[in-house]
């Protein structure tokens, strides 16, 4: 068989490739359907929210209108009194979100080092994540003082817990005849985890950050509820106490846009890694 008939292209390699090619414009069809759905949805959302404050249908005292909290957002972003507020609680988000997923993951990883932790610990991780965090907020702020570090201790508390119990959870499903290899070949306890539970864990740790993303926002703003004098969430309480509704309404724009910008990032990130 000389190269040419080695180059040519089989009728079924030809269909093949004819049916991968339809499935791919589908695909992209289907992803620009689902997009232009999105975005009526979220324009047609505001129109209507636009057209229910002129018209009067909703109280524009507390609900206003998306002109309205554009032209205040775009007031205060000029006259540099948004920036400040939206950086500090960015900064105490990431911050909380970071220590956060680090400090679970590490606590799943000592549980699952020693069970005699693991019995040790057990009924105060359960208590703890049954506990509303927000009843140990005036603890913080006596512990740690009315400022950053309360606010990302309260993230802390919300953060650390479930990432332990995921993580922890993660660890103990990884099927049990992949340790008993490691085991045969005269690998210890770190080799196991090295070999095999922390990679068939990583695809569940990377997707707890997307969980530690909401989670950071509402130990963040819980915070800033409590004790900060900077942040949106200082904002929504001074906008509540002053009855400046269309500034509450335009902090929680912001938290959702950069909330969702966050979550984003992670899930590109999420794809990157596992598609390596």
């Amino acid at each position: 068989m000389n190269e040419d008939q080695e180059q040519q292209t089989t009728p079924g390699q030809a269909l093949t490739d004819r049916a991968y090619r339809e499935y791919i414009a589908a695909k992209k069809k289907r992803n620009r359907l689902i997009r232009l759905t999105q975005l009526l949805l979220l324009f047609g959302s505001f129109g209507l929210w636009e057209l229910a404050g002129r018209m009067r249908w909703i109280d524009v005292l507390l609900f206003s209108y998306p002109s309205k909290v554009f032209k205040l957002i775009a007031e205060k972003t000029v006259n540099g009194e948004l920036l400040p507020h939206i950086g500090a609680t960015v900064w105490e988000t990431f911050a909380g979100f970071v220590l956060g997923t680090l400090a679970g993951t590490v606590l799943a990883i000592l549980i699952w080092w020693s069970p005699f932790l693991e019995r040790v610990l057990d009924p105060y991780i359960v208590v703890l994540n049954s506990l509303p965090k927000v009843a140990l907020g005036p603890l913080f702020i006596v512990g740690l003082g009315p400022g950053y570090t309360s606010i990302i201790g309260m993230t802390l508390a919300i953060t650390v817990i479930i990432t332990t119990l995921v993580v922890y959870s993660s660890f103990k499903e990884v099927d049990a005849n992949y340790i008993k290899v490691i085991r045969v070949f005269g690998g210890g306890k770190r080799k196991i985890f090295e070999k095999v539970i922390l990679p068939a864990s990583f695809p569940t740790i990377i997707s707890t950050l997307k969980v530690n993303v909401g989670l950071a926002w509402v130990g963040v703003i819980v915070g800033e509820f409590l004790v900060s004098k900077m942040g949106l969430g200082y904002l929504i309480i001074y906008g509540f106490q002053v009855f400046n509704f269309t500034l509450v309404i335009a902090s929680l724009l912001i938290i959702a846009v950069v909330a969702a910008i966050m979550y984003q990032a992670v899930a590109y990130l999420e794809n990157k890694l596992n598609n390596r």
